[in-house]
């Protein structure tokens, strides 16, 4: 019996691993399990896209010549079914991770789950998109580390309170990455904005007389510090020089911001960036 104790702890174990998705979820939350079982040396075996009744059967007649056990996050209650029913045929202990949590879930929320395979990795990578992309909107606005921002997606121009920066937050949350530069009266603005192969390029502009009244408002807010910003010639003069600027930029779309709402004018940019067939196939933007 002694003997039988120390050899437990060397004997090989073989895991099989079954997935609807990658099958990352269940092999982290195994790898984690088994940090509490450090003397046990085990095999991992993943088997990712399970879909099919014939895949299961392989798996379980191969953990079966195996001596081995089963652990899966299937969604499908299906398959789930057929996991337990075929262990059970074949005396493999199967070990359900996505089940029971599905099963609590839907008494406490009310709601049936939708079975959507990889849907956890769906919205983790949604999650992390939207990280970066507003990550990257804070560190490029307002011309900040202008050397970079082909590393975007989308590059907003135009002269102040034209809206850049809190468009550059919306797009972001929308998970586009964006870097937004500002325009300024008789100042050569960096010179990467007139190569821009590849990225979708907005100058904003607006009416002379609209953009003076907003800028009115900031100068009062700071005391009338703000010498010429809100007079109407001097910012007639930097709304024509912001447009020499955009079409100096190949590809430059302009887009009027005049009163309209930031959903507007983000929903303006999407659509010119859809005609153009620039949303790629690979970055899934977020919905909402």
């Amino acid at each position: 019996m002694t003997d039988e104790i120390k050899n437990e702890g060397k004997m090989k174990h073989q895991v099989y691993v079954i997935s609807d998705g990658t099958g990352k979820t269940a092999e982290g939350a195994l790898r984690s399990a088994m940090a509490q079982f450090f003397k046990a040396d085990i095999k991992i075996n993943i088997r990712s896209h399970i879909h099919t009744d014939e895949d299961i059967k392989n798996i379980i007649h191969e953990a079966k010549r195996n001596k081995g056990f089963v652990v899966h996050t299937i969604v499908s209650k299906k398959l789930r079914d057929r996991i337990l029913i075929l262990g059970r045929l074949n005396d493999v202990e199967t070990i359900d991770l996505m089940g029971p949590l599905l099963g609590q879930l839907s008494r406490q929320l009310d709601y049936s789950p939708v079975e959507t395979p990889g849907m956890f990795r769906k919205l983790n990578r949604s999650y992390f998109q939207r990280i970066e992309a507003m990550e990257f909107a804070f560190r490029h606005d307002d011309g900040q580390r202008a050397e970079e921002i082909y590393k975007g997606e989308i590059v907003l121009l135009g002269v102040s309170r034209t809206f850049k920066t809190p468009l550059s937050i919306y797009l972001a949350f929308k998970g586009w990455r964006v870097a937004n530069v500002p325009i300024i009266l008789d100042i050569d603005p960096p010179e990467i904005i007139f190569d821009l192969e590849g990225l979708h390029v907005f100058g904003l502009s607006t009416y002379p007389k609209n953009l003076s009244e907003l800028r009115s408002v900031r100068d009062h807010h700071l005391g009338g510090s703000t010498g010429r910003y809100s007079d109407i010639e001097y910012v007639t003069d930097e709304l024509k020089y912001a447009k020499k600027i955009f079409r100096r930029i190949k590809g430059c779309y302009v887009i009027d911001v005049t009163n309209k709402p930031i959903e507007e004018i983000a929903s303006d940019i999407l659509i010119r960036i859809k005609a153009e067939g620039g949303e790629s196939d690979d970055i899934e933007k977020i919905d909402g």
